[in-house]
């Protein structure tokens, strides 16, 4: 199994999502999202080096990579094809029309319309991804999940959200990244003062 390819960017092409990376002389073709090739650099004279994550899809007429920018986009397409019915092209084009952020709210908050609108994925496919995904995605991103506060009232699930983002904002201007931030205060006593949570979550951090 490939776990990430490191090496120069010869080229992209947005209308296949794909990128070539050089690999120690080696091409590899890797078919990625649309938010991922917008962070690709490209510079024809000097090709920069890059990494992605990847994962390796074995099919009985050939292997296809797909590569990720983030580990939160590529712990999203793992998930979502896990889902009956949703392969990787499926999850690619979902993953191009919503980041692994905007893609967790729309599953919290049920909203079967914002994820039918990727191209190939319809209502029914939609509905089946926040059916099988609800409980999956509010465990990896507890900080952006609408359903992290349970059954308690809705005026503090409202403030129990706030403070999280609140808190979320401010671990990310330090320079951690999501995937970090949502392990650290998944657990954090989320009931303590914003100021309680940033603190709890950077002793968190600086134990990992």
């Amino acid at each position: 199994m490939i776990y990430c390819l490191s090496g120069e960017l010869l080229f992209t092409d947005a209308v296949a999502s794909t990128a070539v990376i050089d690999c120690c002389g080696v091409g590899y073709k890797v078919t990625v999202t649309s938010n991922t090739l917008r962070k690709l650099p490209m510079n024809p004279e000097k090709p920069p080096r890059i990494r992605l994550l990847t994962y390796m899809q074995v099919r009985e007429d050939g292997v296809d990579l797909f590569g990720f920018y983030t580990a939160e986009e590529l712990d999203m397409f793992k998930m979502l094809i896990s889902v009956s019915g949703v392969g990787p092209k499926a999850a690619v084009s979902i993953l191009s029309l919503m980041t692994p952020e905007k893609l967790s709210l729309a599953i919290a908050g049920e909203d079967v319309k914002a994820i039918s609108k990727a191209p190939g994925v319809g209502a029914k496919t939609a509905g089946r991804i926040i059916l099988d995904l609800k409980d999956k995605v509010a465990k990896a991103f507890p900080a952006l999940s609408a359903d992290t506060a349970g059954d308690m009232p809705a005026a503090s699930v409202q403030s129990n959200s706030g403070k999280m983002s609140d808190a979320q904002a401010a671990l990310l201007s330090l320079g951690y990244s999501r995937q970090e931030i949502s392990s650290a205060l998944a657990k954090v006593d989320t009931s303590a003062s914003l100021e309680d949570i940033i603190r709890l979550a950077l002793n968190v951090l600086l134990r990992q």
